[in-house]
């Protein structure tokens, strides 16, 4: 396996340049949250149906299989590799004090936490951020758009769906050159992370979908304001 280096922060640049002149004539309206429900309604239920037969009876046999710490142990790899967008995005936000946390989560669980199998830097009372470049394009003031739920991907904006390319190159799957071994790192982490919401599916009532729209909604509008949020739905 080879990981190619390095050049993902002036990648990051020019795509921060682009996704920025992309999106001003999508967001400069103001567009009702779900204007396309028809064709979401349509991709949600062909989402569902997916993950009804594949993902979710994979994420519940890796569950049966797989003693907790080794379950915990990977979720908390991907996590690891997860700070470094954290990192980026707090940069880009001016967020000082947060990407000096990222990097020291990073330090200890990439060292001692052996490439963060073991989330020490939690213990040791470093909190993790949770941003992406959506949320980074929302701290900059471009309103979200429509939702929109993307194939195999779920919800998302038309914000958050452009977001999605920069934070695709701070992912390890980007400098795996080898595509089998590439393959099974997306696979992994797509059933790691599936079958960390296996519980939340408790909370999921009425309208499936109207529930998960709201709920994203919501939660990307706390994300993005840092947690201060008028309930408007």
């Amino acid at each position: 396996m080879r990981v190619t280096g390095a050049s993902w922060i002036e990648r990051l640049g020019l795509l921060v340049a682009c996704t920025g002149v992309l999106l001003l004539p999508v967001l400069a309206q103001a567009a009702e949250d779900d204007p396309w429900q028809g064709y979401n309604r349509f991709m949600f239920k062909v989402n569902d149906n997916v993950d009804t037969y594949t993902l979710k009876p994979l994420a519940k046999g890796y569950q049966a299989v797989t003693p907790q710490f080794v379950e915990d142990g990977i979720s908390n790899v991907f996590s690891n590799i997860g700070d470094v967008s954290n990192l980026a995005n707090n940069l880009l936000q001016g967020k000082l004090h947060d990407s000096g946390v990222d990097t020291s989560r990073l330090i200890f669980n990439t060292t001692f936490g052996l490439l963060g199998f073991f989330d020490v830097a939690t213990k040791m009372g470093l909190q993790r951020s949770d941003e992406d470049f959506g949320q980074t394009l929302g701290a900059w003031g471009l309103g979200s758009g429509p939702y929109v739920v993307l194939p195999l991907l779920g919800p998302s904006t038309v914000r958050d769906t452009f977001g999605r390319v920069p934070d695709s190159l701070m992912t390890a799957p980007m400098y795996i050159d080898h595509v089998p071994t590439r393959n099974v790192v997306i696979a992994v982490e797509a059933v790691s992370l599936r079958a960390n919401l296996l519980k939340a599916e408790r909370l999921v009532s009425g309208d499936k979908y109207i529930f998960v729209r709201n709920a994203y909604l919501q939660s990307r509008e706390f994300k993005v304001r840092d947690g201060e949020v008028e309930d408007d739905f």
